[in-house]
């Protein structure tokens, strides 16, 4: 193993821990350790398995598949698979989460230090910056691993360190409120939306590794798991960090607990004066390169799916406009309008995840595959019907369609659609091996 690889993969690492760490993942963890107190541990075990060990599998899906998520969307059909990266890009991107972490950073970074600042002004500084380092997708990479994520790691690690070494509270330890600190950590990791993200930000970290000399498939996933190693190692501490100050930091429990105000008083009874702005700093951060990340794919996807009809530039130009506007309206909004949509997209591109990792090289027929996400599909639309149906008043169908939900195998877990996928994904291959046998198979 030669120095560039290693330094290689320590780049991209810091750059991936980076595109995945986001404003939404430094406001989850600390809220977790404070409901799960001297449970903390088992929170982190559940909460890394759905936001950082899912996520990291959304890479590997891609690689197995090819270079990018359309590859992987071959195992349904390829124009279906076009149709999800584009549902996906346009929910990850334009139109939720990147207007998400500009509004994140003007309502907990920049109004923690001045209360009167404009939102329009907010906006328009924070998509200025994210411009200007994304309109160069080859050098997208290095600017966040090489000088962003090393701020921000050292801002947090500053934080836990001070934390662990003189926590603010540790009379909480001693208890253990929350019956189960495990699914708890669990069902939060899905509000990071990583796995969405990742099987996206797949694409960006494949062509860094190739652009860095490792072009066989061999070197190429060899490069690729270091990174995935460094980043899941920072992701780990930081979370595990985030959620035993939220243990120890002694603060009152309430019925209506806002986070941002969690944070606040955990950074500064850690860090006195300063914590306001070294939160501040984390926070920007953290969401500036998500936001380039996210433009740099946006760009990429849709430049690719119009066949350079609509150039890089230009969509990267498009997406910080459209997001700026969209990034006023605030998080509230954001997270209401985007909610239901979500909830189907992402089960489905979980299955799809969790399929090609298990049986991605072993199974090469395309039925089994198709089967999954539809009865995830389908699982995920009655959900989303219940969903509207209780927000219109049909209540009749809102508690049938509900009660259904509730009666499938792990629901507690926000899994619903995991073992009916399982069931369909076998029975269906099976039955097509047994009775298809010259059926074609995938390339």
């Amino acid at each position: 193993m030669s120095k560039k690889s290693i330094f290689d993969a320590i780049t991209i690492g810091f750059a991936l821990f980076a595109m995945f760490f986001g404003a939404g993942n430094i406001i989850l963890p600390p809220i977790i350790g404070l409901f799960t107190e001297g449970s903390w541990t088992s929170a982190v075990s559940g909460f890394s398995i759905t936001a950082i060990l899912a996520p990291f599998l959304g890479i590997v899906a891609v690689l197995i598949s090819g270079d990018e998520f359309t590859d992987l969307g071959k195992r349904i059909n390829s124009t279906l698979g076009w149709v999800l990266a584009t549902a996906i890009i346009l929910s990850i991107g334009p139109f939720v989460a990147i207007p998400r972490t500009a509004a994140t950073t003007y309502e907990i970074g920049v109004l923690a230090i001045w209360p009167d600042f404009s939102a329009t002004i907010s906006s328009i500084v924070f998509f200025g910056i994210t411009l200007v380092l994304s309109i160069s997708p080859s050098r997208v990479v290095d600017i966040i691993g090489k000088y962003l994520t090393p701020l921000l790691l050292v801002l947090l690690v500053t934080m836990v360190v001070i934390g662990i070494a003189n926590p603010i509270d540790t009379s909480g330890l001693v208890n253990t409120t929350y019956k189960d600190p495990f699914r708890l950590g669990f069902s939060e990791g899905y509000q990071t939306m990583d796995v969405l993200a990742s099987v996206i930000y797949a694409g960006i970290i494949i062509s860094a590794v190739k652009a860095a000399g490792y072009v066989s498939l061999k070197e190429k996933t060899k490069v690729t798991y270091m990174a995935g190693g460094v980043a899941i190692s920072c992701l780990l501490f930081i979370y595990g960090g985030l959620v035993y100050l939220g243990a120890t930091s002694g603060y009152e429990m309430t019925d209506n607990i806002k986070r941002t105000d969690l944070l606040l008083h955990i950074s500064h009874g850690l860090l006195g004066s300063y914590g306001t702005i070294a939160l501040s700093l984390c926070i920007a951060l953290a969401c500036l390169t998500t936001a380039i990340a996210l433009v740099c794919a946006t760009g990429t996807f849709f430049s690719q799916l119009t066949k350079g009809k609509l150039g890089y530039k230009t969509i990267v130009i498009i997406t910080c406009i459209s997001s700026g506007i969209l990034a006023v309206k605030g998080v509230d909004n954001i997270i209401d309008y985007a909610a239901p949509f979500l909830g189907i997209i992402y089960p489905i591109t979980l299955t799809l995840i969790i399929y090609m990792v298990a049986f991605g090289k072993r199974v090469k027929r395309r039925a089994p595959f198709v089967a999954a996400i539809a009865t995830t599909t389908i699982i995920a639309l009655i959900q989303f019907s219940s969903f509207i149906s209780f927000k219109y008043d049909f209540i009749s169908y809102s508690e049938s369609s509900a009660s259904f939900i509730k009666s499938l195998p792990l629901n507690d877990y926000d899994v619903p659609w995991l073992i009916p996928s399982a069931l369909a994904f076998f029975i269906v291959y099976l039955f097509d091996k047994l009775f298809f046998k010259q059926q074609v198979i995938i390339d």
